[in-house]
């Protein structure tokens, strides 16, 4: 009797810790670099907050993050109007929020005509403001329902896997979600806990409900060092984005974790001041508003030694406004410029620049200098300058690289317009060329070589805003394609940007987790969240 005692209480110890192995197993863990400012869907605008509106929040339309295809999600099927103006949804039905109400067109028309009111400041909602910026619902039907917009809006589809659905009924507006996941605790400053979402829609292939996930744990943690010590000890599943230097430091030791997905969308850049009335040297000017010169100085830079000994073989040479990773708008006619400093110290010279004594000279006399500025602390960005440094000295430009910090860099860029050149990069969220209209536009902020045009000062950028213009007033795709494709030349040819490197999307991911698939478009490692599972520790 005493025996048998022992072995059923031993069977129920090992089942109590078999359990907890399950339990410990069965969540995700991974850090947060900032506190999320809002879990607010529609008023998102940091990372930390569009991880938990992504996590949480369930969409109409997805863009696969592996094909980059728009796909349904909430809405079984939509359709666009022939003048971008309207889109009607038609819904999935016996849709529940994680609170049990049930989802319907009300809920569709309730979260849009939220998202577009102005009080509310979303810039979310920005992206679909056009002519006066109002916007008309139309309940059709408990799943059907059509959103119309004041004037044409391109890209209006996939603009949608930004909006996170929210509840017209819910006391709690954002504890009722839609997505796999759901907020169960939130501890400022230290972590948040989301749980598995009981009614959400989704099933695998075999009838069995997603996530396969019990939970996921967010811990708020800035330091990219502490981070990288808790993932070696196992207390964290993945790193999302990491930079080179601990990718490096983890392949030696962990080869098995460290994902390299190729080039990403981010690119950096090199730019000159263009800006007319700019507090620098006249003859300076007019070196930088030279479309020769910049392409000389384009070609004396060499790019693979940028991409091998800066960021260590995990970066691209540049070659556009468009990453090679953007599947549907990359110009393939498009190649990374060469590095031939030969050809470009001859192409200074057939401008009047001369060599004297290893030192460029105009024809003026004037020595060639000029400073490179770019945000203190991005090593990246201060080796890239001293390499460039080095590189046009070989063809007798001086180069001097002055690091700032960031808020001071801006306002010598983008207010006083006090400097000669920059260093500095694009992170880009968004696959469609209209998320870059701020950019091109010669009458835009961020135009930034020369912002804020009266009328566009060159022909080419004249060609530009006419080309943007039209691919954004086109409902058809591949005539939208045809104009950014010209664009993208246009920039390649003029350089008001000189396109240096694309960072290639890095992470990782312990080895219990499992079906992970690691894309270059965010969340890069979690975008199939619902179907990740982790293997007990």
């Amino acid at each position: 009797m005493t025996c048998r005692r022992v072995f059923l209480r031993f069977l129920v110890c090992f089942s109590l810790l078999a359990g907890m192995a399950s339990a410990q197993g069965n969540e995700l863990r991974f850090c947060l670099h900032a506190e999320p400012k809002t879990f607010d869907p529609l008023k998102v605008d940091d990372d930390a907050s569009l991880t938990i509106r992504y996590l949480t929040g369930g969409v109409l339309i997805r863009a696969h993050r592996q094909t980059q295809a728009l796909e349904p999600e909430l809405a079984e099927s939509w359709k666009v109007s022939k003048d971008s103006r309207q889109i009607t949804f038609k819904l999935r039905q016996g849709v529940r929020f994680s609170d049990g109400s049930p989802f319907s067109a009300e809920d569709v028309a309730y979260t849009v005509t939220r998202l577009m009111d102005p009080a509310l400041h979303s810039s979310t909602g920005d992206a679909f403001r056009s002519g006066d910026s109002t916007v008309t619902t139309k309940i059709l039907g408990p799943n059907q329902v059509s959103v119309t917009f004041s004037a044409p809006v391109i890209g209006l589809a996939g603009l949608f896997d930004q909006v996170g659905m929210m509840s017209s009924r819910a006391s709690n507006k954002e504890g009722a979600v839609l997505g796999p996941f759901m907020v169960s605790e939130y501890k400022a400053g230290a972590s948040i806990q989301l749980k598995r979402n009981p009614n959400y829609w989704k099933k695998d292939a075999q009838g069995r409900q997603l996530p396969y996930l019990d939970s996921i744990r967010l811990d708020i943690q800035p330091n990219r060092d502490v981070e990288v010590l808790r993932f070696r000890r196992g207390e964290l599943d993945l790193i999302n984005s990491i930079d080179t230097e601990y990718y490096d430091r983890l392949a030696a030791s962990s080869p098995a974790v460290v994902h390299d997905a190729g080039a990403s969308l981010d690119s950096e850049f090199m730019s000159f001041n263009q800006v007319a009335n700019s507090p620098i040297p006249a003859y300076k000017r007019n070196w930088f508003r030279s479309t020769n010169f910049r392409r000389a100085i384009s070609e004396a830079i060499n790019r693979d030694d940028l991409s091998r000994v800066v960021f260590n073989g995990h970066a691209q040479p540049g070659v556009g406004p468009i990453s090679p990773a953007n599947k549907f708008w990359f110009n393939n006619r498009l190649k990374a410029q060469s590095y031939a400093p030969q050809a470009a110290l001859q192409s200074l010279q057939a401008q009047g620049f001369r060599l004297q004594n290893g030192t460029l000279r105009d024809k003026e006399g004037n020595t060639v200098e000029f400073s490179i500025v770019t945000n203190a602390g991005n090593k990246y960005r201060e080796r890239m300058a001293v390499m460039i440094q080095e590189d046009l000295g070989k063809i007798g430009v001086k180069v001097n690289v002055v690091t700032l910090d960031f808020p001071s860099l801006i306002e010598r860029i983008a207010q006083k317009f006090n400097y000669e050149a920059a260093i500095l990069g694009f992170q880009n969220v968004d696959l469609d060329p209209n998320g870059q209209m701020n950019v091109w536009l010669s009458s835009a902020e961020n135009h930034a070589w020369n912002p804020q045009q009266k009328s566009p000062e060159t022909t080419w950028e004249a060609e530009i805003d006419r080309l943007m213009r039209a691919q954004a007033a086109s409902a058809d795709a591949k005539k939208r394609k045809e104009s950014f494709d010209r664009v993208q030349e246009i920039v390649v040819e003029h350089e008001p940007f000189i396109y240096l490197i694309n960072k290639n999307a890095l992470s990782a991911i312990s080895t219990t987790v499992e079906d992970a698939s690691p894309v270059i478009l965010h969340p890069q490692t979690f975008w199939n969240a619902e179907r990740l599972t982790v293997s007990a520790k």
